[in-house]
């Protein structure tokens, strides 16, 4: 990484809307097993109208937290909540230890999720638990294997490179972690 003086600490949170925050609470905290830590009811004078919302964060171990809002007023949610694209290109990666990745992976069985909101792609350089919440938000669960440091490192001394030789028209892969999977 480039020497950079002044970066962010850590995230502090990522927020997304909902339609239903009691799915939301127990998709998060039962299922996943992400503590509730704060929910805040407020109402503010947003883009030109009082606008009453409730605030709910969900921690992770380093302090942040996945943050979700929900609108007292239907007309609310309709104008901040944007439908979620089904790509699986868009999504919150989260990393895990093998362990909680496999608890994880026994409490979604558990309550009932399987194909098509869960799937697991193995990467090469992570293994990878995928699941859709009940807002249709795709997280992922990533396990890092062992000697990902090394990898890291790798990837991280010709990060800029790669990305000119790609943006060049060189469309070679450089993951050699991972199987063919074409």
């Amino acid at each position: 990484m480039p020497d950079t003086p002044l970066l962010p600490r850590r995230l502090h949170h990522n927020a997304w809307t909902t339609r239903d925050m009691a799915a939301t609470r127990a998709f998060y905290e039962d299922v996943i097993g992400l503590p509730l830590v704060a929910t805040w009811c407020e109402s503010d004078r947003l883009f030109g109208r009082v606008r009453t919302y409730v605030h709910c964060f969900f921690g992770l171990a380093d302090g942040s937290a996945l943050a979700f809002f929900q609108f007292a007023d239907a007309p609310d949610a309709e104008e901040f909540s944007p439908p979620i694209p089904e790509t699986p290109f868009h999504h919150i990666a989260l990393k895990v230890d093998k362990p909680l990745q496999q608890a994880i992976e026994q409490r979604i069985a558990a309550a009932g999720y399987g194909e098509p909101q869960t799937f697991v792609l193995d990467h090469g350089y992570c293994r990878s638990l995928y699941i859709r919440d009940p807002n249709g938000l795709l997280l992922e669960f990533t396990l890092d294997p062992p000697g990902a440091e090394l990898i890291a490192h790798e990837r991280q001394t010709d990060a800029r490179a790669t990305l000119e030789r790609w943006l060049a028209g060189d469309h070679a892969s450089n993951n050699c972690y991972r199987g063919n999977t074409i």
